[in-house]
């Protein structure tokens, strides 16, 4: 009879104790564990349900890469808000709580994000060159009121980065710069604007729905993540003389990429598809993308006290 080696029991008994809590004992799941099938790759990643979520709305040829696109956008700001998350779940700098470890973890987690969203800018020519615009413009038709602008997640991730007090429309921005009650900075914030009737201030369909979809969402999130975004840690370590450069480094890039990069990817795209003569068409969320999407124009800055004035007054213009 073979003897047990001693690594071996000690798994069994951690295996013993922790089943004991469940009120069953741990030959029961050994059990379950002999009757069980073998993992396989497609039924962990659940393969067959992911391709079948491709449903065009029309025959052309081109728009399913559109769709796959986006859901592949989607996937990785899911990535970047799992990184969100636990950075701003994390203790706050200067709380008794806060520790070197902290620290290390939060570059780690800006480092990652950044990684996601360069993937991203650098995967766009998927959109840019890689679908024939006549085909575009036809099944673009079948999509409305339907618009990118109704990302619940970019915004999600807008609000774990910046202050709201930051993403106030630029109109007002300087009005609500001592506000500190999250939803009154919310219902302010710059991308209502960019889904309304310019000459009657109206709210869109696509506005409308996007509204009706993530309402609650947003104020939950607004209220869940006020005083602990990406920005307020920045700001107290830098208060504290604890900023590292290397996380100061990390932070402009990250601003960078998801403020600058990744928006001027998408102007380029729809410049390459809706611009056209005399006028411009209108994206399908009948968002004014041409003044939407600029960050020039919105100057969405997460972390505007990394930056001098010289660099935030160029902001997005590539100077």
């Amino acid at each position: 009879m073979t003897t047990l080696d001693s690594s071996l029991l000690e798994r069994l008994e951690a295996l013993r104790s922790k089943y004991a809590a469940s009120g069953q004992e741990l030959v029961d799941f050994l059990d379950g564990l002999l009757e069980a099938d073998y993992l396989t790759y497609w039924d962990y990643i659940r393969l067959d349900s992911l391709l079948s979520l491709q449903q065009p709305r029309t025959p052309h040829h081109d728009e399913p890469i559109f769709i796959m696109y986006h859901q592949i956008t989607e996937l990785y700001f899911k990535l970047v808000l799992h990184e969100l998350d636990a950075a701003l779940d994390a203790p706050m700098p200067g709380t008794p709580e806060w520790t070197p470890a902290h620290a290390d973890a939060l570059a780690e987690h800006v480092r990652r994000c950044t990684r996601y969203f360069g993937a991203l800018e650098q995967s766009f020519a998927v959109m840019t060159d890689g679908m024939d615009r006549a085909q575009f413009l036809r099944f673009r038709m079948a999509l409305i009121p339907a618009s990118g602008f109704q990302s619940g997640q970019y915004r999600m991730i807008e609000m774990a980065l910046a202050r709201l007090n930051e993403l106030v429309h630029l109109d007002v921005r300087a009005d609500f710069a001592g506000e500190t009650d999250p939803l009154v900075l919310l219902d302010k914030i710059y991308w209502r604007g960019g889904a309304t009737i310019a000459a009657t201030g109206e709210k869109t369909l696509t506005l409308k729905q996007f509204e009706e979809k993530y309402a609650k969402a947003f104020a939950e999130r607004a209220q869940r993540v006020h005083g602990r975004t990406l920005s307020d840690r920045a700001r107290a370590l830098e208060a504290r003389g604890e900023l590292s450069d290397s996380l100061r480094d990390a932070l402009r890039e990250l601003d960078q990429q998801v403020n600058v990069r990744w928006p001027m990817q998408h102007l380029k795209t729809a410049g390459r598809y809706l611009a056209k003569q005399p006028t411009d068409a209108r994206a399908t969320g009948g968002t004014n993308w041409p003044k939407y999407l600029p960050p020039k124009f919105q100057l969405r800055i997460a972390f505007p006290f990394l930056w001098s004035d010289a660099e935030r007054e160029a902001w997005g213009t590539g100077s």
